[in-house]
């Protein structure tokens, strides 16, 4: 688990380093919250784990994914056009279908960290 944390960890830290070049509202939101899901890999590679902080993460991470759904229901609504075409958003919902897709794995992660910081607190407690 130690390399598998520290490949998502590596990932989560390009992300935000990508997200520097991103339009000047968005920068430092995106920075903040894919280092912060890095961090928490980092520290679960070597099994230091801080319930509190990941649920932190997630519940920011919830409150923006109830913001930025009724963009992603128009895109599903729309027909799921593509999102990937290219990088400039040509309509108003593809922006925030990425940043919601974003989010979603940014949770993802926070909840299996969670998942396995549960299972190990079990473990130690048997």
């Amino acid at each position: 688990m130690k390399i598998f944390n520290l490949i998502l960890a590596l990932i989560f830290f390009l992300f935000a380093y990508v997200q520097l070049n991103d339009t000047p509202g968005d920068i430092l939101f995106w920075f903040l919250i894919y280092g912060y899901t890095g961090l928490i890999c980092a520290f679960a590679a070597w099994n230091t784990y801080n319930m509190w902080s990941i649920i932190l993460g997630i519940v920011v991470l919830i409150y923006q994914i109830f913001r930025m759904f009724p963009a992603f229901s128009q895109w599903i609504s729309a027909g799921c056009p593509t999102i990937v075409g290219e990088m400039k958003a040509s309509t108003p919902f593809v922006e925030l279908v990425r940043e919601f897709l974003g989010l979603v794995i940014c949770m993802t992660v926070l909840v299996y960290q969670y998942l396995r910081y549960t299972k190990l607190k079990n473990i130690r407690e048997a």
